[in-house]
């Protein structure tokens, strides 16, 4: 070989290093601890396997989401109805790439549960949606995420879940869509200024209620959840909107059902007034 040849050579190898130890790097930094691709390493039929701290994934016996079934649901009317206090406050839209959600600063309000006051502290969506109505999904669900910061509380994770299936835009979801438009398919945050939860607005007063525990990992127990029974509307480009921003294998972010075992699921309807 010619003793010029040499420094081409040794040049050519320090290339292919320096660029084999840059895909090793962006491999790294691509890494997720978990997804929802079917027959994944990541995926929630292996939650629980991932970390000794997600077992309930795998264990549990009051996973979310369930089924909303008819046959299982007994009318309970002193559930009464929700009552809920929200104020406009500072807000942040967050891609976590397995998810879109919206984080408030402050204090935006809060619902009661049981007489147990829950402060709101973020909200996302899922799709399709995670909860079913009789064995069918929906195309979008919004989980409302509340804490409790009373010590001597039991269950401290309170869920306001709401389904959407195709139809109208949905107005609270169209304030935040030059927003998330700018984080497609990227982990990425941005102050929104002043937002009301109050936008969010519900089907109506009837909703089921029981006790799971959160969709995601650590899948932590004894979240109380409160289901909106009546269907809102959403629009198709809102939808993929919502699957396009985040990353590749959140595209369809909605657990498999989980097993209901021994759970009541109660149903709150107003009760309805004769006329005299």
């Amino acid at each position: 070989m010619k003793m010029w040849t040499k420094p081409i050579v040794f040049f050519l190898i320090l290339l292919f290093f320096l660029h084999s130890s840059s895909i090793s790097a962006q491999e790294v930094e691509d890494e997720r601890e978990f997804d929802y691709i079917e027959g994944s390493e990541k995926g929630p039929r292996h939650w629980g396997e991932l970390k000794k701290e997600w077992e309930a994934c795998n264990n549990g016996d009051l996973q979310s989401p369930i089924d909303l079934s008819s046959q299982r649901v007994k009318i309970i009317p002193k559930l009464g109805e929700l009552k809920r206090s929200y104020n406009p406050c500072n807000a942040t839209v967050k891609n976590r790439g397995h998810d879109i959600s919206v984080y408030w600063v402050g204090k935006p309000g809060s619902i009661q549960v049981n007489g147990v006051v829950y402060d709101l502290q973020q909200s996302h969506w899922h799709s399709p949606s995670e909860h079913s109505i009789n064995g069918r999904r929906y195309d979008l669900e919004l989980h409302m995420v509340h804490l409790s910061s009373d010590p001597t509380v039991k269950n401290t994770i309170a869920v306001v879940g709401q389904l959407y299936t195709i139809g109208q835009s949905d107005p609270f979801l169209a304030q935040l869509s030059r927003e998330i438009s700018s984080m497609v398919d990227q982990k990425h945050e941005k102050k929104v200024g002043v937002m009301n939860p109050a936008d969010i607005k519900f089907g109506g007063r009837k909703y089921y209620r029981y006790l799971g525990s959160l969709t995601v990992p650590p899948c932590t127990e004894g979240v109380i959840w409160t289901m909106n029974k009546k269907i809102r509307t959403v629009s198709i480009e809102q939808v993929r909107l919502l699957r396009e921003a985040v990353h590749d294998y959140a595209e369809f972010n909605a657990r498999p059902l989980q097993p209901l075992n021994s759970r009541e699921i109660g149903l709150y309807r107003p009760t309805q007034r004769t006329r005299p």
